[in-house]
């Protein structure tokens, strides 16, 4: 499921609105051993853009 997620969020990291909406949704998706892992890709891939957002999101989820 974490692969599903990323093809996901590259094909929406255009927008700042589906990028949000999309991270939410596979937050749900990803099983807790491999939330670290999607945690760095994550920062990795759509830090500089979506900062705010992954910070939002993954202190939630911690």
């Amino acid at each position: 499921m974490i692969e599903y997620v990323k093809t996901i969020l590259q094909k929406v990291s255009f927008s700042t609105y589906l990028f949000e909406r999309e991270l939410k949704k596979g937050l749900k998706l990803i099983l807790p051993n491999e939330l670290e892992e999607f945690k760095d890709w994550c920062y990795q891939m759509f830090g500089k853009v979506h900062h705010t957002i992954l910070n939002k999101h993954f202190q939630m989820s911690v």
